[in-house]
């Protein structure tokens, strides 16, 4: 009973929540009109994903400081087969927030000798799992929809990563790639100068994200009220086969953090939404995004573009489509 209040109060907000309501009221807005629903949905989505967001990104970034680029680069260095690319997956849910800022990191682990499979499971898996995501997920959904779309996020990075390393493309690597220069040095901070980086991390990840989550929320806002449940349904319900294909092409030409489709997969699971059919959506934003393939297309030729991007594709799809099936699992 205590988990549950602590779950209801720090992670739901249940309190915002009712003071956003009363807020909201007391302009002359009813919370259950289409436009008082709304408002109320949209200062509350906001308000609550940027608190949580800051608090996150705080403490993420100061744990981040013990694990720099060197430090996992050596803990990953020597290892190879399965192992690795567990390790490698791991590793990557307590580094950057979206894909674009992983692929600096994934040059200097390519450039280091590591094994190219092992750098795929980091680099699928740095944009598309992490502790916010495990948090923000639990705060809108449940703890055992979180921790799932956790254990699927790490199976496509684990998979998606040893299915690359066993097709031995290292040639399809561009050559400045391999001529990186690769630090070997691990400067030590102060315990100032940790807190500093995580106060920085604040502001340059919140300064980069609002734009994205506030358009998440308000096209959230705008699913939960305006738009009939029976038209969502008829598109996207889980009866139909093409819901997990769908949202999976609707989400690779977004570019968003998960921060930015939580508000989005709220609504849509609000709708009757299958479970798999949101999570194959987020997946193909945070991880497949248009402009980090783009990035992605400087450092890689276009054949191992094609297979990294298919292999994530797949593992996206066959997650989704088993997650409608066993949807009933997690209600």
């Amino acid at each position: 009973m205590l988990f549950g209040w602590l779950n209801d109060q720090l992670l739901r907000m249940v309190w915002l929540s009712d003071l956003v309501t009363a807020g909201v009221t007391a302009v002359g807005l009813d919370p259950a009109s289409r436009l008082g629903g709304s408002v109320q949905f949209f200062v509350y989505d906001v308000v609550k994903i940027f608190l949580l967001l800051s608090a996150l990104i705080f403490t993420v970034s100061y744990g981040q400081t013990y694990f720099p680029p060197e430090r996992t680069r050596r803990i990953l260095g020597g290892r190879a087969g399965l192992g690795a690319n567990i390790l490698a997956a791991l590793l990557g849910t307590i580094t950057p927030f979206c894909s674009c800022s992983s692929i600096p990191i994934f040059i200097g682990f390519t450039a280091a000798g590591l094994p190219l499979g092992v750098t795929f499971s980091f680099l699928i898996s740095s944009p598309l799992v992490d502790l916010a995501s495990i948090i923000l997920l639990a705060s809108i959904f449940n703890w055992s929809i979180a921790l799932a779309y956790v254990a699927v996020g790490l199976a496509v990075a684990i998979v998606g990563g040893t299915l690359i390393g066993h097709l031995r493309l290292e040639s399809q690597i561009a050559d400045f790639v391999r001529k990186a220069p690769v630090s070997d040095t691990e400067s030590a901070m102060t315990r100032g100068e940790r807190l500093a980086y995580a106060r920085d991390q604040v502001v340059e990840i919140a300064a980069r994200v609002w734009p994205y989550v506030l358009i998440g929320v308000g096209l959230g806002a705008l699913i939960h009220n305006w738009i009939p449940q029976a038209a969502i349904t008829a598109l996207l319900g889980q009866d139909k086969w093409w819901s997990v294909p769908l949202a999976t092409l609707v989400g690779i030409p977004m570019y968003a953090d998960i921060f930015g489709t939580l508000p989005v997969a709220e609504a849509l699971v609000g709708k009757g939404v299958g479970l798999g059919t949101v999570l194959a959506f987020m997946m193909a934003v945070t991880a497949l995004s248009l402009p980090s393939l783009v990035l992605l297309k400087r450092v890689v030729k276009m054949p191992l573009l094609v297979i990294f991007t298919g292999v994530v594709t797949g593992g996206i799809l066959a997650i989704g489509f088993l997650f409608n099936a066993i949807s009933g699992w997690f209600i």
